[in-house]
């Protein structure tokens, strides 16, 4: 490596951290005003409070990560990269620390001169899909999708077993919390394992630092809760990519997430009901609950304001704990009221063989058809019910969510193209 761009390096690294920790001296005293002296960044996007937080030290992974990066890119010589790396790092790590300009954290808009810069460039050749192999585990592949209206994204994809008959089959796509990832999200709700046995394709968006600061989907802006704008029309996008390279049943296409990935697919529901069949809200936001980081926070801590709506939301299922003390359990009633109207609940008060308790509620259209459910989980914190501890915010003693939501999942497709 050239000695010259060793020491640049070096010194854009140093310059960093030290920026970094004045930021962090400054905003060490700064919180919401809630009381329990949480930092709002640990509050926003449904960020459990956590002291061992990431994003809350200079030792996050994510900077150190990025700064390795930018040194290997250096080394091979392709600088314009190096530096590209070295400005999100910097970006993510000044953004966690200082609380000087909430309402401009991560915002999409911030990276539009960035994306539209990118947009212009020569694009990489498209790519086929890769064989589907036949095979009893199934496949977990990696891939990007890209929109002039929020940039690129990674993403996973699971493919059954079963796909390689040629058959079209349903697809879920699986939006992670904060903090998580496609990975640890799978890890946590076992929705691979449950894809190959009942035969379905699975596919986790992944969120970017450089996009918001602790990896939380942007619900809570403006710019990202309507179709053909921000982060809804990349993830809509993603998916109609999957569904044309793989036999994908377009009657049968479901979005589902927890926490802020919970709010963004209440968001997908409301903005494309002509994709997504059905709805799953775990421990997340109504669409609409919040315009801007006050009201954000206000809706994480006592509930969304209710809103007139002229049109109901997709067939929806939501969990929630009772005992969530990031997002107020009153968000969850409030994001089934969306798709559930004026039908008043059936109540059902059981005990999962698991351990918790819980009361489910189903709301029927007027041909008898559930078109709602909710539950709330007895004593459950801000985790998905059922899960396993192999990921993060996971509850094992909960109601299986991922069998319900896939049950309520498949009783709920699209009608058919006439």
């Amino acid at each position: 490596m050239n000695p010259n761009l060793e020491r640049i390096l070096s010194e854009a690294s140093r310059v960093a951290q030290d920026a970094i920790q004045k930021a962090l001296a400054s905003a060490s005293q700064f919180n919401d005003g809630s009381g329990d002296g949480a930092p709002v960044l640990q509050r926003l996007g449904a960020v459990p409070k956590n002291p061992a937080n990431p994003m809350n030290s200079l030792n996050n992974p994510a900077f150190q990560n990025a700064m390795a990066e930018a040194t290997r890119l250096m080394r091979s010589g392709n600088l314009q990269a190096a530096t590209a790396a070295i400005q999100a790092a910097l970006g993510g790590a000044a953004a966690a620390a200082a609380p000087a300009a909430f309402d401009d954290l991560n915002v999409i808009d911030v990276e539009a001169h960035e994306v539209r810069r990118e947009a212009n460039q020569q694009q990489a050749p498209h790519q086929p899909a890769p064989p589907v192999q036949p095979g009893v585990a199934g496949q977990f592949i990696s891939g990007s999708h890209a929109e002039a209206s929020a940039g690129k994204r990674d993403y996973k994809l699971y493919i059954p077993p079963a796909a390689a008959d040629g058959q079209p089959l349903p697809l879920v796509v699986m939006l992670h919390g904060c903090t998580q990832n496609p990975d640890d999200f799978a890890a946590g709700t076992g929705m691979n394992e449950a894809a190959r046995q009942r035969g379905f394709f699975v596919l986790y968006p992944a969120q970017t630092q450089r996009a918001n600061a602790s990896g939380c989907w942007n619900w809570f802006k403006h710019n990202h809760q309507k179709r053909g704008r921000g982060e809804p029309a990349l993830l809509a996008g993603m998916t109609r990519e999957v569904m044309a390279r793989y036999p994908i049943d377009p009657q049968r296409v479901y979005v589902a997430g927890l926490s802020a990935g919970g709010a963004m697919a209440a968001i997908l529901g409301d903005a494309y009901p002509d994709l997504f069949a059905a709805v799953g809200v775990h421990s997340g936001l109504p669409s609409g609950a919040a315009s801007s980081m006050p009201e954000a926070l206000g809706a994480m801590k006592t509930g969304a304001a209710r809103r007139a709506r002229t049109t109901a939301s997709p067939p929806t299922i939501v969990f929630h704990g009772d005992a969530d003390a990031v997002v107020h359990p009153a968000n969850g009633e409030q994001a089934v009221a969306a798709s559930a109207g004026a039908a008043r609940p059936e109540h059902q008060r059981a005990r999962s063989r698991n351990g918790r308790e819980y009361t489910r509620r189903l709301y029927k259209a007027a041909d008898g058809r559930v078109v709602a459910e909710h539950w709330a989980v007895h004593g459950a914190g801000h985790a998905w019910s059922g899960g396993s501890a192999q990921g993060s915010y996971t509850d094992a003693q909960g109601p299986d969510a991922t069998d319900e939501m896939l049950r309520f999942f498949l009783e709920n497709p699209l009608p058919a193209a006439r």
